[in-house]
């Protein structure tokens, strides 16, 4: 009380008393309001930096300056399977295979490009054929602008490749300008066109998959929306589907007044059907009736839908709940709905999702059998990292390059042991 009555400067009246009872009630519940909104938060997943990479033109280096000096975009990308990883660094032309100690294994190289590996004293040997020194192998292939990468069951390295502008070619609308090049442990094999093996470049390429029976996925951004093809572990091809931007189904009912559009936003292969999951967003417009103006846009709704290889139809969607951030000023809320971006598919149909916040990744994953929805934060601090890459693999584990001014961090957060319960 001794402590109350110097905060309340003496003796006071009991009305005085009160409105100070008052007050610090007030300021209680303020803190137990706060401390309400910071217990709401989502739980993150615990992070592991594995090792990092320094920046040169070593063998074991990385060159990201189209990143680092914001001059273009950036090719480098990383991929994990039974814990190695493989990065692909188109600023230098060269691909690694790491453990996970960061320990180099394999260097698949241009050797016009890249200098002589340290550990490397071999004679000249023919392009695309391999050199044992020690543990570590180097394989020299004259790549132009290796990205995208996946792997199958056998090691074997898929990973895309633009090419240069003279073997680029055009043709219905389209700028035909990637391949998929595809290695084993110690040389290169043969790449992947649209017709198969030695076929015609692809669209660019959005992203490259190898499903559970090693089947290659390749999904392509085109005029009309996506172009998918599909490659048996041979390179013959299995399909080609195109799922257009207009390709949403129906979803909800219809309201008076009210206008609906929709836009497929991304495609991914499921990794154990012969399916594909459509992720569509639906927006609402409406006309005010006595201003004849439009209201605006309302927050969208995000709904994927299987889509059958075989019988090429969709199945029925399933609502993906959106992202929300509540902004709160004094008594005041602002209550913001995001979608979120599909990123992939793992394993017993799992579902991917992710979106970019100051404080790392916000993932949803969800089942699509159960509709079981898990949000986790994958914790980085954005503002420390001048270019990311982030990679799914099948059994669900997210990895990462994070590139920050002086290195490069390779992380992995375990999201497999969440879908796994």
């Amino acid at each position: 009380m001794e402590g109350m009555n110097r905060i309340l400067g003496g003796k006071k009246s009991p009305a005085a008393f009160s409105l100070a009872f008052l007050l610090l009630l007030f300021a209680l519940c303020s803190l137990l309001f706060f401390s309400c909104e910071k217990n709401a938060s989502v739980a993150t997943v615990k992070r592991q930096d594995l090792f990092s990479l320094s920046y040169g033109a070593f063998e074991e280096q990385l060159n990201l300056a189209g990143g680092l000096n914001a001059t273009g975009a950036v090719n480098t990308a990383i991929a994990m399977r039974d814990g190695f990883f493989y990065v692909s660094n188109g600023e230098s032309q060269k691909m690694l295979e790491l453990n996970s100690y960061g320990d180099l294994l394999t260097l698949y190289h241009n050797p016009e490009t890249n200098p002589t590996p340290l550990f490397d004293s071999s004679d000249s040997r023919p392009l695309g054929s391999s050199k044992n020194v020690s543990t570590r192998k180097t394989v020299d292939y004259p790549f132009n602008a290796p990205s995208l990468l996946a792997l199958d069951s056998s090691k074997y390295i898929y990973v895309a490749e633009t090419l240069p502008k003279e073997r680029q070619e055009s043709g219905d609308n389209k700028i035909l300008l990637q391949v998929v090049l595809r290695f084993n442990s110690s040389s290169f094999v043969d790449y992947i066109g649209q017709q198969g093996v030695g076929g015609s470049p692809f669209p660019f390429i959005r992203n490259i998959y190898v499903t559970q029976d090693d089947c290659l996925v390749v999904v392509c951004v085109v005029n009309e929306g996506f172009e998918i093809f599909r490659y048996n572990p041979q390179g013959f091809p299995l399909s080609d589907t195109l799922i257009k931007y207009s390709d949403a189904p129906e979803y909800g009912e219809e309201k008076p007044g009210v206008t609906r559009f929709a836009e497929v936003e991304n495609v991914v292969p499921d990794l154990s059907e012969k399916r594909l999951f459509v992720k569509a967003d639906y927006y609402e417009t409406s006309i005010d009736p006595s201003s004849k103006a439009q209201n605006g846009i309302s927050d969208p709704v995000s709904v994927v839908f299987p889509f059958d290889l075989t019988t090429l139809e969709f199945g029925n969607g399933i609502e993906i709940p959106p992202y929300e951030e509540t902004i709160s000023d004094g008594f005041s809320k602002q209550v913001y709905r995001l979608p979120y971006d599909m990123i992939g598919a793992a394993k017993n149909g799992w579902l991917f999702f992710a979106i970019a916040l100051e404080k790392g990744l916000m993932v949803q994953m969800m089942d699509m059998e159960t509709s079981r929805v898990i949000r986790r934060l994958l914790n980085f601090e954005a503002a420390n990292v001048v270019y990311s890459a982030f990679s799914l693999s099948e059994s669900g584990i997210v990895s990462a390059l994070l590139a920050e001014r002086d290195k490069a961090k390779v992380v992995w957060w375990r999201t497999d042991t969440l879908i796994d319960q």
